[in-house]
């Protein structure tokens, strides 16, 4: 029979057991801890019971209480679908002036206007809708094809040089790379154009240049953008006279432009988006900007 033997430092007993002459106190578990491991498995057991938890061959255990986390979120989602019902059938239905006019329902329009323009539109536009480096800023009244709530739904909806059959068509040639205008020609055009919305540019040093940039300019650019300079809406051609610019209006960047052509794209979204969410994002888009109703 082993010779029963204590610590002398903690008054433990010891197991008999020794390493290097450090030996093993036989002291018992502590009772919290034996407390805590019964506690944990009967909640296991009742848990199993109670809830959805072994996977079977071909399905799982159900629980007692039946409980199925699709179905509840299907529930969900019909509840949502009912509260929403009304105020979507509103946009559906009436007018963009009946809608402007009515403050609940542009309550609706900031707030899932504002999810949806992030979820679709941010990418491009930025948060904010001030735009990125070669994409418009929404935030402005300045607009290719127009600012009006009409004019952005339709925007949306059939895209610009998109694979929408109806799409919108924008294409700004490229003068000097297809041998339209020489090099002068389109330096002398970019420095004009220039001077539309910087007056400062034209200075009695470069007069000359800006005069035959002038010229260069009814013949080849007028078409489009107006004799004028300010743009035309029906064709998605810019107004050249306002500090408003998406790829820039810094000298070289017009000479880059003049020479290598714009070609500007815009999905359609006509088939990712219901035509509910597109009104409610045109409204969103238009209270964003100076447009108002």
């Amino acid at each position: 029979m082993a010779v029963e033997e204590r610590d002398p430092v903690s008054g433990q007993k010891t197991t008999g057991h020794e390493w290097n002459g450090i030996k093993e106190l036989d002291t018992a578990v502590p009772r919290g801890v034996l407390i805590f491991l019964v506690v944990t498995h009967v909640w296991a057991v009742l848990w199993w019971l109670l809830m959805p938890t072994w996977p079977l061959v071909t399905t799982y255990t159900k629980g007692i209480l039946g409980i199925d986390q699709r179905q509840t979120v299907e529930q969900e989602l019909v509840t949502a679908q009912a509260e929403r019902a009304s105020w979507v059938k509103a946009i559906e239905t009436e007018s963009y002036e009946q809608i402007q006019s009515n403050e609940d329902l542009m309550k609706v329009v900031r707030s899932t206007g504002r999810q949806l323009f992030g979820d679709n539109c941010a990418a491009c536009h930025g948060a904010d809708g001030k735009g990125r480096a070669n994409y418009p800023d929404l935030t402005d009244d300045d607009w290719l094809w127009g600012g009006e709530v009409e004019k952005i739904a339709e925007t949306m909806r059939l895209g610009i040089n998109s694979r929408h059959q109806n799409t919108r068509v924008a294409q700004m040639p490229a003068f000097g790379r297809d041998a339209m205008l020489d090099r002068a020609q389109v330096a002398n055009v970019a420095t004009y154009v220039q001077s539309l919305s910087n007056p400062a540019v034209s200075t009695p040093q470069n007069v000359a240049q800006v005069q035959a940039g002038r010229e260069v300019f009814l013949t080849t650019c007028a078409a489009c953008h107006g004799e004028d300079g300010k743009g035309n809406r029906e064709v998605g051609a810019p107004n050249l006279t306002d500090p408003h610019w998406v790829y820039g209006g810094d000298l070289q960047t017009l000479i880059d432009t003049i020479h290598g052509g714009r070609q500007g794209h815009m999905p359609t979204w006509d088939e990712r988006l219901t035509p509910a969410e597109i009104k409610i994002l045109a409204l969103y888009v238009n209270s964003l900007g100076d447009v108002k109703p």
